[in-house]
C-alpha cells in the first residue's frame, strides 16, 4: 500500500468515528497520531507529538479567536437579541408572516456581533419561539425560520469559521469579512423570500400582525443603535485599515462589555460566566484546530492531498463543474457532521485543487462557509436542527417539515455565487 492510499484512507477512518461520536478533535488527533506512528515509528510520532500541538496554537493571528467569541458573549448578556428583534418585529410584523420576517432579520443582526449559528439560534430561540407560538405560528414554519436564521451567524462578520479559513488558508480576515457583507445580505433577503412563499401558499402557518406607528418604531431604533455602532467600527475599521483582524477584535470585546455595563445587564456574576463560556468556546476550537494539526502533519507525510489532486485534475472537470460536484458533495458531509469538522478535515484535499483550477481563494472561502450553512440545516443530522429541537422543545420532525424552503434559498444562493463572482468579490476589490 502507498502512502498516498494510507492517507486516503486516515480520511475514511476520520469519517467513520465521527460517524460513531467520537469527538472531532480526538478523531482527527488519534488518526494523525496512529498514521504517523505507522510511516514514521516511535521516533516520528514522539517528534510531531511535541511540535504539532505547539504549533497549531501558538500564530499570533490566533488571539482573534478568543476575543471575537468574547465579543458576542457579552453582546448576548447584554440583551441585544431581544432588542433587535422587536425592532425588527416593529417594521415587519404588519406582514404575512412577519414575525418569521424579524426573526431572520433579528438573526442577521445579531448574527454580525456573535459569529456563531449555533448561539445565534439558541439565542433567537428563547426570544422569538415563545412569541410566535403565542401569535398562533404553526411551530413547523417559527422553529425552521430560527434554525434557518442562525446559520448566518457564521457568514455574517465576524464569523469564527471564517476566521479559521483565513488562518488555514493564510488569507487577508479584512478581506474574507468585507467579501462576507453582501452574501449575508442576499442569503438573509433569499430566507424572507422563502417566509413570503411559504405563507403566501399556507397563510393559516403564519399569520399578520398589528402594523406600528412611525414613533413605536423610531423608539425601538434607539435601542439598537449599539449593534450597528460596534459593527460598524469592527468591520469598517478593518475596510479602511485603521485596525488590523486583532486590533478589531479587542475593541469588539471591549465595545461589547462597555454597551452591557452602560445597559446595567452586566453584573458580577453574568461577567464571571461569560468568561468561563468564553474560555470554554475558545478552548474547544483550539482542542479541535491541535487535532487538526495532527491530522494534517499525517495527511503531508502520505501525500493524500497531491495525490487526489492528480486524480481530479485527470479528468479535466472545469471550475464550475467542479463546483457543482463539490456542492452535492458538502450537503452530504454536511448532514453527518458540523461546520468547523467538515471544514478542517477537506480543506487539506479541497484547497489545492481550488488552488489548481485558479478559483480565488477568498471567494470559495464564502462559497464554503455558504455550503457549511446548508450543512446545518440539512437531516439528519444538521446541528442547527438539534439545537432547536433542544432549547425549543420542538419535535425534531416538525423542525425538519418546515425547512426545505430554507434550504431551497440556500441552493439559490449557492447558484447566483458560482454565477456572478462579484457578489463576494465586489467589496474586497475596493480594498486593493
Amino acid at each position: 500500500m502507498t502512502a498516498a492510499w494510507l492517507g486516503v484512507i486516515g480520511f475514511g477512518a476520520v469519517l467513520v468515528l465521527m460517524f460513531v461520536q467520537v469527538p472531532v478533535a480526538v478523531a482527527m488527533g488519534v488518526v494523525g497520531a496512529v498514521g504517523f506512528l505507522w510511516l514514521q515509528g516511535w521516533d516520528g510520532l514522539a517528534y510531531v507529538m511535541g511540535s504539532s500541538p505547539f504549533e497549531s496554537v501558538i500564530p499570533y493571528s490566533l488571539s482573534t479567536v478568543p476575543l471575537f467569541v468574547m465579543m458576542g458573549v457579552f453582546a448576548t448578556y447584554a440583551g441585544l437579541s431581544r432588542q433587535l428583534y422587536d425592532a425588527a418585529y416593529a417594521f415587519l410584523g404588519h406582514y404575512r408572516g412577519g414575525l418569521a420576517l424579524a426573526t431572520i432579520g433579528a438573526c442577521a443582526a445579531f448574527g454580525s456581533i456573535c459569529g456563531s449559528a449555533i448561539a445565534t439560534a439558541a439565542t433567537m430561540c428563547r426570544v422569538a419561539l415563545p412569541e410566535m407560538r403565542r401569535r398562533g405560528y404553526a411551530d413547523s414554519l417559527a422553529s425552521a425560520t430560527i434554525a434557518a436564521g442562525g446559520t448566518l451567524g457564521i457568514l455574517i462578520p465576524p464569523s469564527i469559521i471564517l476566521l479559521i479559513y483565513a488562518l488555514l488558508t493564510e488569507q487577508s480576515l479584512g478581506k474574507l469579512y468585507v467579501a462576507a457583507l453582501l452574501p449575508g445580505v442576499l442569503g438573509t433577503v433569499l430566507y424572507m423570500l422563502a417566509i413570503a412563499v411559504a405563507t403566501r401558499l399556507n397563510p393559516a402557518i403564519g399569520p399578520a400582525g398589528e402594523r406600528m406607528s412611525w414613533p413605536q418604531r423610531r423608539r425601538t431604533l434607539k435601542t439598537v443603535w449599539p449593534v450597528f455602532l460596534l459593527f460598524a467600527i469592527v468591520i469598517g475599521g478593518m475596510f479602511i485599515g485603521v485596525f488590523s483582524p486583532n486590533e478589531a477584535a479587542s475593541v469588539g470585546a471591549v465595545g461589547a462589555l462597555l454597551f452591557a455595563v452602560l445597559s446595567r445587564s452586566m453584573t458580577l456574576g453574568r461577567f464571571r460566566d461569560s468568561l468561563r463560556e468564553t474560555a470554554a468556546t475558545s478552548a474547544m476550537i483550539f482542542l479541535i484546530l491541535i487535532g487538526a494539526g495532527l491530522f494534517n502533519f499525517f495527511l503531508e507525510v502520505t501525500n493524500a492531498p497531491q495525490f487526489v489532486v492528480q486524480q481530479i485534475q485527470a479528468l479535466n472537470l472545469s471550475p464550475v463543474l467542479f463546483l457543482i460536484l463539490l456542492t452535492g458533495f458538502y450537503v452530504i458531509l454536511g448532514a453527518l457532521m458540523d461546520d468547523l469538522a467538515m471544514m478542517l478535515l477537506t480543506l487539506p484535499f479541497v484547497f489545492p485543487l481550488v488552488q489548481a483550477l485558479g478559483i480565488d481563494p477568498i471567494w470559495f472561502g464564502i462559497y464554503m462557509v455558504t455550503i457549511i450553512e446548508i450543512g446545518m440545516i440539512v437531516p439528519p443530522v444538521g446541528m442547527n436542527l438539534f439545537v432547536i429541537q433542544g432549547v425549543g422543545n420542538v419535535r425534531l420532525e416538525t423542525v425538519i417539515r418546515g425547512i426545505l424552503p430554507f434550504v431551497v434559498a440556500d441552493l439559490v444562493r449557492v447558484a447566483l455565487l458560482i454565477g456572478f463572482p462579484a457578489i463576494a468579490l465586489w467589496l474586497p476589490g475596493l480594498m486593493d
